[in-house]
């Protein structure tokens, strides 16, 4: 069983679309600065107002080593300059995963629709918490599937729980069946990370694509 274990435990994949509970899990984990976000991520533009990021200050994020569909290297540094959108999760996903990705995939599509050059600046990033089944191949094809310009990504079972270690992203191998399949458990957070690494807001089901695009052209050009 692959278990990545953060400084804190956030909620399960069943429980993860709760605003206020993840909230609540960040600020015990010390991650947030006090006052820094009292609404992040919940109605798509609760940083209105702010004066910096919702998530400005939080230890979230780091450096990575993974592998994409080419058989590259590929680092947070790879990254530099531009914005990202991160999730994790896995591609034999029944039902959170699928959607998430695909909310993540039709905001960066409206971003690249309403405004090219700051969709160009912005680079949304599937990384799997399942490598045993996921290669970066398989990664790659199940982040296609929601739209083009998603970065599939892979690598070893220390590679993956390094990267989740910094995100501070929670997962579990559930239980096998007797044919073999088995499902994992997760939080599930679309992470919006500045042209630093640094995190800036983070999206749950609170908000529709069209939120989250608006959200992040915000942050983007503020």
């Amino acid at each position: 069983m692959n278990i990545a274990q953060p400084r804190f435990v956030p909620p399960s994949a069943a429980a993860a679309h709760d605003p206020s509970r993840m909230l609540k899990a960040l600020a015990m984990g010390g991650l947030i600065l006090v006052g820094a976000c009292s609404q992040a991520g919940g109605d798509g533009d609760a940083s209105a107002g702010a004066a910096e990021p919702p998530m400005a200050g939080a230890d979230l994020g780091g450096p990575f080593t993974l592998q994409n569909a080419d058989g590259e290297t590929v680092t947070n540094q790879d990254f530099a300059g531009q914005y990202r959108l991160v999730y994790f999760g896995y591609t034999f996903c029944p039902d959170v995963c699928p959607v998430d990705v695909q909310r993540m995939g039709k905001a960066y599509a409206e971003l690249k629709q309403s405004d090219p050059e700051l969709a160009a600046r912005l680079q949304p990033i599937f990384i799997t918490i399942d490598p045993e089944r996921d290669t970066p191949q398989v990664a790659q094809e199940f982040a296609d599937n929601f739209g083009p310009g998603i970065l599939g990504l892979s690598g070893t079972p220390e590679q993956i729980e390094t990267a989740a270690l910094a995100y501070r992203v929670y997962y579990s191998k559930g239980d096998a069946r007797d044919d073999g399949f088995y499902l994992m458990d997760h939080s599930a957070y679309i992470y919006l990370m500045d042209e630093n690494g640094e995190p800036v807001n983070f999206y749950d089901r609170g908000q529709t694509p069209a939120q989250m695009a608006a959200d992040i052209r915000k942050w983007m050009t503020s």
